[in-house]
C-alpha cells in the first residue's frame, strides 16, 4: 500500500502508546486522523488537543465515513463491533506493526527489541542522535519528557523503532541496525513457551538488512544455532555484544555521584570516560551504552552525545520523579514484569539507601500473574512496605483461581496489604511515607495526580 496518498486514517485502539505514535506521524503529514479507544486518558486528551477526533463508545454509527485505511491493535477483542464493521465494509485494514514496517522499510531503521529496556534505549538513542544533528524520526513506547511526545519527526532517513515482541509484531520490521536487550520469558499467553518466544527474537535478527548491525546482550547469542549465525554472516551482518567486561561495548567504573551515574565506556578499541546519566540503576547505564554505541556507529560526535546524555530528562512513567520534597519523594514506574520490578526497586534503594520505601503495585494481566506470581512476590518482598492492588485485566477475561491473592500469599514480608482501586487512597499511611513508588502497566497511573496532590497538601 502507498501510504503517501492517504487522506483519512482511522485507528481502533488509538490510545495505545504505539498506536498514538503512528497517529501523530500521519497527522504531521497533513492526513486526517480519527479513532476509537475504550478509555479516555491523558494521552487521548493530548491527541484530541492536537486535532484528532476520538470516540469512546464501540458503536458502528460513530465510525467515520470515507476512510482510506484502518489501523488496529491486536489487543482489540475479536468481538469488537467497530472492527467487525470495517471488515465487512472491506476497508483497507492493517495492524499497527504492518504500518510501522511500511513506514520504515525504505529508511535506515534502528530497531530496539527486548522484553525489558526497549522504551528507555530507543528514546535515549533517538535523543542522542537528534542532539548530535542526525535528525532521526522515532516511534517510541513512552512519552519522552524532552519532546512531550512518543513521536519525533526528523528530516533524515534515520528512524528509531521500538520493536515489540508482543504478537510477533517486530517480524514486520527490516532494520539496518537491530538491538536485542533481553529475552526473558514474557507474553506466554501468545507464545505458549519461552522457547517459542526466543525463536521469534532469532527470526527478528534474521531480518536485519545485508551489511547491517546486530547489538546483542552478552549471553543471548547462546540461543542462536550455527545455521542462524551462518545466515547472518552470509548477509555480512556485524554482530557486537554488550553488557560484560570482555564484550565489544562495556561500561566500567560506574558510580553514583550527586544523584547521577558517572561511568566510562569501552567501545571496540576506543575508551572514553566521564559520561553522566541521570537515569537510576546500572541497567539504565547499560541502556545508555547501547545508545552511545549506535550513535558512534552512525558518526555522531562523542562530545555532542556526552552533553545530550547529561541533560536527558527521561520518559514518562519510567522512574519518573513526580514529587521530590525534603520529607517525601514520589516516583512512578511502568514496571510490570519481575525483572522490571527488581530493576525499579533496586534503583530506588540505591538512590535512597536510608529511606523507608513504600511500593504500590498493580499486576498487569491474569496470564502474566499466573506465570510469574512467585517472581513478583520475591521482587516486592525487598520493599519496606507493599500495597498490592487487584489485577488490571487489559485485553483478558478473568482466569479461574488467578488473582493478586496469589502474589500476596507468596510474599514473606509482613508489611503488606491487599487493596482495590476503591480503597487505595484511604489505605495509604500518608504521615509515615518517606519514598513512595507506584508500579504497573495498567491504569495505576490515573492515581498519580491524586497522590501527588495529597502529598503536596501534607508536606509543603
Amino acid at each position: 500500500m502507498d501510504l503517501s496518498n492517504l487522506k483519512h486514517v482511522y485507528f481502533i485502539g488509538i490510545g495505545g502508546i504505539g498506536m498514538s505514535a503512528i497517529a501523530r506521524y500521519f497527522l504531521r503529514l497533513g492526513i486526517k486522523v480519527s479513532g476509537y479507544d475504550k478509555t479516555r486518558t491523558l494521552l487521548t486528551s493530548e491527541l484530541e488537543e492536537e486535532g484528532i477526533l476520538i470516540h469512546f463508545e464501540d458503536e458502528v454509527s460513530l465510525v467515520p465515513s470515507e476512510i482510506d485505511l484502518v489501523v488496529y491493535t491486536p489487543a482489540i477483542p475479536a468481538d469488537h463491533q467497530g472492527l467487525d464493521f470495517v471488515r465487512k465494509q472491506n476497508l483497507p485494514l492493517m495492524k499497527r506493526s504492518e504500518v510501522l514496517g511500511l513506514i520504515s522499510r525504505s529508511k535506515v531503521g534502528i530497531a530496539i527489541a527486548g522484553t525489558h529496556g526497549k522504551t528507555t534505549t530507543s528514546t535515549l538513542t533517538a535523543f542522542l542522535l537528534d542532539k548530535s544533528g542526525l535528525k532521526p524520526s522515532a516511534f517510541l513506547g513512552g512519552i519522552a519528557t524532552d519532546y512531550q511526545s512518543n513521536f519525533i519527526s526528523g528530516d533524515s532517513d534515520l528512524v528509531v523503532l521500538e520493536a515489540d515482541e508482543f504478537d510477533r509484531s517486530f517480524l514486520h520490521l527490516t532494520p539496518t541496525i537491530a538491538v536485542i536487550l533481553s529475552m526473558d520469558a514474557d507474553h506466554l499467553d501468545i507464545y505458549g513457551h519461552h522457547d517459542k518466544m526466543v525463536e521469534s527474537f532469532i527470526d527478528f535478527a534474521r531480518q536485519i538488512k545485508p551489511k547491517g548491525l546486530l547489538l546483542i546482550k552478552k549471553g543471548l547469542l547462546a540461543y542462536f544455532n550455527q545455521k542462524d549465525l551462518d545466515y547472518l554472516s552470509q548477509r555480512e551482518v556485524t554482530i557486537r555484544e554488550f553488557g560484560g567486561e570482555s564484550t565489544d561495548v562495556s561500561v566500567h567504573h560506574a558510580m553514583v555521584k550527586n544523584g547521577q551515574f558517572v561511568f566510562g565506556l569501552k567501545d571496540g578499541s576506543h575508551n572514553s570516560v566521564n559520561w553522566v546519566c541521570n537515569l537510576p540503576g546500572l541497567h539504565n547505564v547499560e541502556n545508555a551504552s547501547v545508545a552511545i554505541s549506535i550513535g558512534k556507529y552512525l558518526g555522531a560526535s562523542e562530545n555532542d552525545m556526552k552533553d545530550a546524555l547529561a541533560h536527558f530528562k527521561g520518559i514518562r512513567r519510567r522512574f519518573e520523579i513526580i514529587h521530590k520534597g525534603p520529607k517525601v519523594v514520589f516516583i512512578d514506574d511502568y514496571a510490570h514484569h519481575p525483572t522490571e520490578l527488581n530493576a525499579a526497586i533496586n534503583g530506588v534503594k540505591m538512590l535512597f539507601p536510608d529511606k523507608k520505601i513504600t511500593g504500590i503495585f498493580q499486576p498487569h494481566l491474569f496470564s502474566r500473574t499466573k506465570d510469574f506470581y512467585i517472581g513478583f512476590a520475591e521482587a516486592l518482598d525487598v520493599l519496606d512496605e507493599i500495597i498490592l492492588m487487584d489485577i488490571y485485566p487489559a485485553r483478558e477475561l478473568p482466569m479461574e483461581g488467578v488473582s493478586s491473592e496469589m502474589i500476596f500469599q507468596e510474599m514473606k514480608n509482613s508489611h503488606k496489604v491487599l487493596v482495590s482501586k476503591t480503597n487505595l487512597m484511604e489505605t495509604i499511611q500518608w504521615k509515615d511515607l518517606e519514598v513512595i513508588i507506584t508500579l504497573g502497566a495498567g491504569d495505576i497511573d490515573t492515581f498519580v495526580p491524586e497522590i501527588k496532590k495529597k502529598l503536596e497538601s501534607l508536606f509543603l
